[in-house]
Formats: structure tokens, C-alpha cells, sequence
């Protein structure tokens, strides 16, 4: 009884203790999405303590009724995160299976895997902005030594989101090698050893073997990445300086959101566009889930 008492007693306390800590990340997630929700119905323009009349819907459906940013920018945010995690998945995964045996010099490339992952997006896009300027940067100097005409790159409607797409590759397919080679290095060889004896080549071992045993993982990977390149805005953000995009030709939802917030001051179709944005990623992350649980053992 004194045993089941105390138990009790340090249950209580625990929560006693973990409560203030709870709470203030509860405030700090629920109050920016609520009050996101409620500039949402409103027509909140201008100041931000200027009246504000409730309308409903009206704003989302002004927002799925513009065919002349809104969608375009769906459909930018969609190309962006499905080409650039399938590349990420790509490259990365053949690097990790270059890095599963052990070599001379192996500390030091995973060392230059991470150098991209040390730098903050904003820093990648200026230094990108910088190497893909139109007159002076190197980039195209290289191009003119093998006889290729000078590239507008980011400046360019059909070459802007493409190059952001390889910038964005370029920086985080280091991740997703090390969240892949994590999971090689988890694998049991006896399956692969078996395959070997049974005479399949190595790229049997691989499609037929390696790659079902770590599915999981890659599940995983796609998860984290895909959620997180959704959310890709100072990288693009970034590249809208001199020589980088100067209209609408990168726009993705993130985006479209700001302009609408801090260049337009329309709070509440800005808003609006969020919400939209959240319902999106949700129903994203619910669907790999989905499929990350089929292939669970």
C-alpha cells in the first residue's frame, strides 16, 4: 500500500514538475496556428490593429479560385519537393552504398559530406547567387570555356526552378547519404552472403535484397525530407537578389505566403493560403505514413 502510494506521489510530481514546460509549448504552437485559423475568415488588410470584419470561406475560396499564383504555386511546391527528394534519395543512396565498406580515407569524406550540411540555407543561396551570376560569375565562365553560351540560370522562367531544385539537391543529398548508410550499417549480411552463394550479380543482391531490408528506412528518410522541402523558403528567398529571380518564376506556397503578408499586408488571404499550406502537408504526412506502415515487419 505505502509502495502503491508513493508511486502515486512521484507520478504526481513528475507532471507537477513537467507541467509549466508543457504548457508553454503548447501556448507556442496552438496560438500562432489559432490565430493563423482566425485571420483566416477575416478580411485583415493594412495595419495590424485595423478592424477586421469576419467572411467566412471567402478567403479560401479566392485563394483556390487563383489560377494566376495560388495554383501555379502549388504546382511549383509539388515539382520542387517531389524532384528534388527523388534526387536526394537517388544520389544519396548510391553514395551510402559506395561508403558501406570500409576504405582508406573514409572519416575524411564523410567530413566533406557534412561541409554543405554546416552552412544555413540563406548562406547557400547567396553563394550560389554569387557563382550563377549572369555576367560575373563562374559558372557561366566555365560554360565559355567549353563553348557553351552564357545561362541566366536563376534569372531564366525555365531555368529558375531547375537550378534551385540542384542547389537544394547539392546541400542536403549529404543527409540523406548519412540517414542511409545508418540503415546499411544495421543490415544483416547473411541475407546478402546467401544471394552471393546463390549466384545473383550485385545489382540482384541490390534490387532483390538490400533494397526491400531497408525500405523502412528509405520510408523514413522520405518522410523527414519530403516534410522539410515543403517548408523550403529562405533558400529560394535568398536567390531573389541581384541576378536571381526577380518575379514569379520560383514561387512556391511559402512564398506566395510572404508576399502576401509583408508585401501586400493582405493578412487574411495570406493566412488563408497557410492553413491550405498545413492542410496539404498534413494530408502528405498521413499518406507516407500510411506507407511507411505497410512496410513495417
Amino acid at each position: 500500500m505505502a509502495a502503491t502510494t508513493l508511486r502515486q506521489e512521484q507520478r504526481r510530481l513528475k507532471w507537477a514538475m513537467l507541467s509549466p514546460a508543457l504548457l508553454f509549448i503548447l501556448a507556442m504552437i496552438a496560438f500562432p496556428l489559432l490565430y493563423t485559423a482566425y485571420l483566416s475568415t477575416t478580411d485583415a488588410f493594412g495595419a495590424v490593429n485595423a478592424h477586421r470584419s469576419f467572411l467566412g470561406l471567402t478567403n479560401f475560396s479566392d485563394a483556390l479560385s487563383d489560377t494566376r499564383r495560388f495554383w501555379p504555386a502549388v504546382a511549383r511546391t509539388a515539382v520542387f519537393t517531389v524532384a528534388a527528394v527523388a534526387l536526394e534519395l537517388g544520389f544519396g543512396l548510391a553514395v551510402a552504398m559506395l561508403l558501406r565498406r570500409p576504405f582508406g580515407g573514409m572519416r575524411w569524406v564523410r567530413t566533406v559530406l557534412m561541409v554543405p550540411l554546416l552552412a544555413t540555407p540563406v548562406a547557400v543561396g547567396v553563394l550560389w547567387l554569387l557563382i550563377l551570376d549572369p555576367t560575373v560569375g563562374i559558372a557561366n565562365h566555365l560554360l565559355g570555356l567549353v563553348g557553351i553560351p552564357p545561362q541566366p540560370f536563376l534569372g531564366s522562367v525555365a531555368e529558375s526552378l531547375p537550378t534551385l531544385i540542384l542547389i537544394d539537391v547539392w546541400q542536403w543529398t549529404p543527409m540523406m547519404t548519412l540517414l542511409l548508410l545508418a540503415g546499411l550499417s544495421t543490415l544483416p549480411e547473411e541475407p546478402e552472403e546467401a544471394a552471393l552463394i546463390d549466384g545473383a550479380s550485385g545489382w540482384q543482391r541490390f534490387r532483390l535484397v538490400t533494397v526491400p531490408m531497408l525500405m523502412p528506412v528509405i520510408i523514413t528518410s522520405l518522410v523527414l525530407r519530403s516534410v522539410d522541402a515543403l517548408k523550403t523558403f529562405d533558400l529560394i528567398y535568398a536567390t531573389k537578389g541581384p541576378g536571381g529571380g526577380s518575379s514569379n518564376e520560383a514561387e512556391t506556397l511559402n512564398v506566395y505566403a510572404y508576399g502576401l503578408t509583408f508585401d501586400y499586408q493582405e493578412y487574411g488571404l495570406a493566412a488563408s493560403v497557410l492553413v491550405l499550406f498545413t492542410v496539404f502537408i498534413v494530408l502528405i504526412v498521413i499518406a507516407l505514413r500510411r506507407r511507411t506502415a505497410k512496410d513495417q515487419p
